[in-house]
């Protein structure tokens, strides 16, 4: 293998912890309770103004509940004026003044109500938005600290979908849904009050139909989290699809794979619309329930209130308040009842969130030695690794002198790059050491040992910027003049010079407004930039055209001047000059040394040589 990239078929050597499709099938919201208290947890730092907005909540539900009971003395007031006046009685007229009182004071309980309604919801969204900043931020440092195994063996679009559309499902909960919850919490609570102290009996009434509609939808809700989790679960399977159908849409293309595809992808989203539609549907059916519960009791409660008035047990104010507050008795109710269900999406959504929270980070460190300028002497000494239980290289023993070029030849899946990963310390060693300088790199720090290396990569990757910062990139605080120069001693600057802006100009996401030659160019000069004392070189050339090819060629050797250089290589005609010359097969270095020495041997080097070119080349 010679791409450092994510390999076919899993791992790296296609050993890795599987790929494709590690989709969690079929899996649903392992710990409710605990992904939701873990969720709260993050808004225990802003309990203050969590605080707040439950006091403006109960302010503002308070004066909302009050109008109904107010509205009713209005209404008595009105009716007994004109039943007096109907019945002739003398001196009897409606009291205007007193009804226009009443109305004043409702109309400013009503503005209240409104801007501490306001004022709970701007706090909350504030809440909200610093809830799900903290969440991104730890999501940040997280993949920041994963192996690098662990991007080998999944999508790269099933880990979007966790950074992004999982966890603004958990954002827009909280924007909408916990204000929601605290109001209707405080309505239900606020509204029994005010029924008791209006009619107990009818109050009873209205009661019953929560244990019947708790007990109706229980069983709904129950059943609806597994559809939640499968909907999330396909949504991350299917952005993975997409991400990599676009990413690699040439060769697509390229084979003819559209229809297969396509197939692929209709066979996913069909599987989003079955979750989905199972989930809304089964959840849809609370609402219509709710209604149905709620409209039993408004019926039971009018005629029995209607019995009350004409015995003059209560006012017929106080009925028609009731009545009022009985429908709004089941709204918070319904509402409770939708958000329970948004809840199920949420918890679903958290969960997929707090599994990359959870996953294994790279071994702990504390080691802070490092070399201040490394000679660039490396040496493997008894070096076994596996991606699991079977170790794939065994023993491996290498000396790499400072200075020396180092070619590693060998079939695809020999273990050429997972060497180099080794020497990154990308995966953490079964057995063995490797020492740069006699200095054990488990005894450095991951940072200080990477800035010890500069790579090339077969694959180049640039980012969206101008072509100074993406050159810049390889030192922290270089200089125009330090770019300029680099740029120049990977013979990227005459071309550079071409385009319209010169090093201003701007490249877009995937680099394609450049040259596959030139962006290697660019890569070169990134890393002489860098000034690294070792450099990795993996297959740098095997994209590019013949003049190019020679440009790089050049640049890479200017490069490795001076410089421990490991080259990772397929064209054997490409490192004929190396100073060691490491030939792997299935794991194990079973040959080295010169060019000259291999073909002496006549060996398994000298067989590969041989296959890339006649005898007469040979010769």
């Amino acid at each position: 293998m010679s791409k450092h990239k994510k390999p076919q078929g899993g791992g790296p050597m296609g050993h890795g912890p599987g790929g494709g499709n590690m989709m969690m099938m079929g899996q649903k919201a392992k710990d409710f309770k605990g992904t939701l208290k873990r969720l709260l947890l993050y808004l225990k730092p802003r309990s203050t103004q969590l605080i707040a907005v439950f006091i403006a909540a109960i302010l503002s539900t308070i004066f909302m509940i009050v109008g109904p009971k107010i509205m009713g003395i209005a209404i008595t007031e009105l009716f007994e004026g004109a039943f007096q006046k109907f019945q002739g009685v003398p001196g009897a007229s409606i009291n205007f003044d007193k009804i226009g009182h009443i109305l004043l004071l409702l109309a400013g309980l009503y503005v209240f109500s409104s801007l501490f309604n306001y004022l709970q919801q701007y706090i909350m969204s504030s809440v909200a938005q610093k809830t799900v900043y903290d969440l991104r931020e730890d999501v940040n440092k997280k993949l920041e600290k994963l192996p690098l195994k662990y991007f080998d063996g999944r999508p790269n679009g099933e880990t979007l979908s966790r950074v992004t559309n999982d966890i603004d499902t958990v954002g827009s909960t909280l924007q909408q849904s916990l204000t929601q919850f605290i109001t209707s919490i405080v309505t239900i609570i606020g509204i029994i009050i005010m029924m008791l102290s209006i009619s107990p009996i009818l109050t009873l009434i209205a009661i019953v139909s929560l244990p019947i509609s708790i007990f109706a939808i229980r069983p709904i809700l129950k059943r609806s989290q597994k559809h939640f989790a499968d909907q999330q679960r396909t949504l991350g399977q299917l952005n993975g699809h997409i991400e990599e159908m676009y990413t690699g849409h040439q060769v697509v293309k390229a084979f003819g794979h559209e229809k297969k595809a396509g197939a692929q992808f209709d066979t996913v989203n069909e599987e989003l619309y079955e979750a989905g539609r199972k989930a809304q549907f089964i959840s849809g059916i609370i609402m219509p329930m709710m209604f149905f519960i709620g409209n039993l009791s408004y019926v039971l409660i009018s005629v029995v209130g209607g019995i009350l008035v004409t015995q003059r047990a209560i006012s017929i104010g106080d009925i028609q308040a009731f009545i009022t507050y009985s429908r709004q008795f089941t709204q918070p109710l319904t509402q409770t009842a939708n958000i329970a269900n948004i809840i199920q999406s949420t918890v679903a959504a958290a969960e997929r969130v707090f599994e990359l929270l959870d996953e294994e980070e790279e071994v702990n460190e504390s080691a802070t030695a490092h070399l201040t300028k490394a000679k660039g002497a490396v040496t493997f000494e008894h070096v076994d690794f596996g991606y699991d239980e079977e170790l794939l290289i065994k023993n491996m023993n290498v000396n790499v002198l400072p200075g020396q070029t180092v070619a590693i030849v060998g079939p695809t899946g020999a273990g050429k790059t997972t060497m180099i990963n080794l020497l990154m310390r990308f995966y953490e060693l079964n057995g063995g050491k490797i020492m740069i300088d006699g200095l054990d790199i488990t005894k450095m720090s991951r940072n200080a040992l990477r800035k010890t290396f500069g790579m090339v990569l077969q694959d180049t990757w640039l980012f969206k910027g101008t072509i100074k910062d993406n050159i810049a990139y390889g030192k922290s605080g270089a200089t125009e003049a330090e770019i300029l120069a680099a740029a120049r001693s990977s013979y990227a600057d005459h071309f550079i010079r071409t385009l319209p802006d010169g090093y201003e100009t701007v490249l877009n996401e995937e680099g394609s407004n450049i040259s596959q030659g030139q962006k290697q160019l660019l890569t070169i000069a990134r890393a002489i930039l860098a000034d690294p004392p070792i450099m990795i070189l993996d297959e740098a050339t095997s994209s590019v055209d013949t003049r190019t090819e020679v440009y790089i060629q050049q640049a890479m050797n200017r490069l490795m001047e001076g410089r421990t250089s490991f080259v990772i290589a397929h064209r054997l005609s490409t490192i004929k000059d190396a100073d060691l010359i490491l030939v792997m097969d299935q794991g194990k270095v079973i040959e080295q040394g010169t060019h000259k020495e291999l073909l002496a041997t006549n060996g398994f080097y000298a067989e590969l040589y041989n296959s890339q070119f006649s005898e007469k080349e040979v010769g």
